[in-house]
């Protein structure tokens, strides 16, 4: 009694963890299962379902193992989480061998076989089997729909869609479809069908507001919010998220503070789209206001909501709490390195920004082409030039192509070691055009070091660009400053004479 007690005990907190998106900690409780030498079928769904969400392969498939020494592999619960597992760990041609080993399958059993398909990318094959369902429910209908606007195949799902019989035609069917149009821009189609629902529930307008933000559409997306006949935290959410990505930061914290006169308590996604607005707007006061309200209310110290912390601090100019931040967490990824790397480099701690780039790479952590962007960004502003040449050449190494930018720092580097010639055959060499920004960098650097020949070729080869003015203004202080009178009135007269 108390053995079947205790099983029924850690079954509970195992399905709890899970509730809580807490897949590894209720993988660590099922050695218990295995000391009293069971099998017991309701826990392993469960453990499957872990692994699912861990992507660990081989640990579904010792959990296989397992199922068929004990032999529950052919209950059809445990046969359809062990085909669900191997489908989302993108082993899809084990999950059919399940699938079709099964001696007894019912419609869930078809339902994970489909989404696995569909999952893995193979919309053919999930037709295929979707066509030879012998019955099919609302999740079926729900589940091809969603999986084909997933991969971007729209007109196949408005067809899928159209043919959902009426009875199961759901609300929730109709905001898949408006999802699927909204999450590949497709706002006009989605507008559409929003606007023929027979119902409505918060999630669609929630997906409308969020995809006019996606698109930039920032009005529709408020007109959208201002349309809403109930609103809930994920669509106040929605909205701040929405503004504050598109540089509508103001109005971003406006919202905030309107959304907790509203009723509605901040939760983790609300403070990291507001520390992002204040990290733009170098808002440190409002930003301490919601460290504080963090904690106040007792919001989860995600990843999200500490690297929205370090990015706001260091971003606002306290380096000093963003580095305290940055220093306690456990985890930290390429966001929250990037934000510690930038923020020193923008408040004039290059050399700093550089040590803790090496930091970053001997904890392990591949740097992506921000962090690289940031550091070569402190070398520039720094005049570390062979640390910055060195960087750069660490690219390749982590399979990395620069971008205009990468190269802008560089040849600002060379420009400022006096190195022009190089600066120039960089520019010449560059797989992408090089833009204004790079040849007035490279004719900044001619200026500087008053070097009137090679100014003249790089002005030469910028006579694509439009805006070229800038260059010929450029070009006539170089020779002014070397007292070349008569070229710098020959440089103006052309300008006068072009436009």
């Amino acid at each position: 009694m108390h053995v079947m007690s205790n099983t029924t005990n850690l079954i509970h907190t195992i399905r709890d963890l899970l509730a809580q998106k807490s897949p590894r900690k209720a993988l660590l409780l099922y050695p218990q299962f295995r000391r009293q030498k069971e099998c017991n079928s309701g826990v392993i769904p469960l453990i499957l379902k872990a692994c699912s969400n861990l992507s660990l392969l081989n640990h579904g498939k010792s959990l296989h193992a397992e199922s068929l020494k004990h032999g529950v592999d052919i209950d059809v619960t445990i046969g359809t989480s062990l085909l669900g597992m191997y489908a989302k760990c993108r082993d899809i041609i084990y999950a059919r061998k399940v699938f079709d080993y099964m001696p007894q399958r019912n419609v869930t059993t078809w339902n994970a076989m489909v989404a696995g398909y569909l999952f893995s990318g193979d919309s053919a094959s999930a037709l295929s089997l979707f066509k030879a369902m012998p019955e099919r429910t609302v999740v079926t209908w729900n589940e091809m729909i969603r999986g084909f606007a997933k991969i971007g195949n729209m007109a196949m799902a408005r067809e899928l869609f159209d043919e959902v019989p009426v009875k199961m035609k759901t609300v929730v069917t109709w905001t898949v479809m408006v999802d699927g149009y909204a999450r590949n821009g497709l706002m006009g189609d989605a507008r559409e069908v929003l606007e023929v629902m027979p119902k409505r529930n918060c999630f669609v307008w929630s997906v409308m507001i969020s995809g006019y933000c996606k698109m930039g559409e920032v009005e529709e997306a408020k007109g959208i919010f201002n349309r809403t006949p109930v609103r809930n935290l994920v669509i106040w959410n929605s909205l701040v998220s929405g503004l504050a990505r598109n540089g509508f930061c103001e109005e971003a914290i406006v919202a905030y503070r309107e959304m907790q006169v509203d009723g509605f308590e901040p939760d983790e996604v609300t403070v990291t789209s507001v520390l992002s607005a204040c990290s733009q707007l170098g808002c440190l006061e409002v930003g301490k206001g919601v460290h504080s309200l963090i904690f106040e209310k007792g919001i989860e110290l995600n990843h999200f909501v500490l690297n929205g912390l370090v990015d706001m601090y260091a971003k606002c100019g306290d380096l000093n709490t963003a580095r305290s931040i940055f220093e306690g967490m456990s985890r930290r990824n390429h966001s929250c390195w990037n934000s510690m790397i930038t923020g020193l480099a923008v408040h004039g701690k290059c050399q700093e920004s550089v040590e803790l780039f090496y930091q970053m790479e001997d904890a392990g952590v591949k740097p992506d082409v921000i962090s690289f962007l940031s550091v070569l960004s402190a070398c520039a502003h720094g005049g570390l030039l062979q640390e910055g040449l060195n960087i750069f050449s660490k690219m390749e190494k982590y399979g990395l192509k620069p971008g205009v930018k990468h190269y802008g720092c560089v040849i600002d580097l060379l420009g400022r070691g006096g190195r022009l010639k190089e600066a120039f055959d960089l520019v010449k060499s560059m797989p992408m055009r090089p833009n204004d920004a790079i040849w007035r960098t490279l004719l900044g650097a001619c200026r500087v070091h008053s070097e009137a020949t090679l100014a003249e070729e790089a002005l030469e080869e910028s006579s694509h660009i439009d805006s070229r003015n800038s260059h010929y203004v450029l070009m006539s202080n170089i020779y002014a400053d070397s007292e070349q009178w008569e070229k710098a009135e020959e440089i103006r007269t052309a300008m006068i004479d072009k436009s």
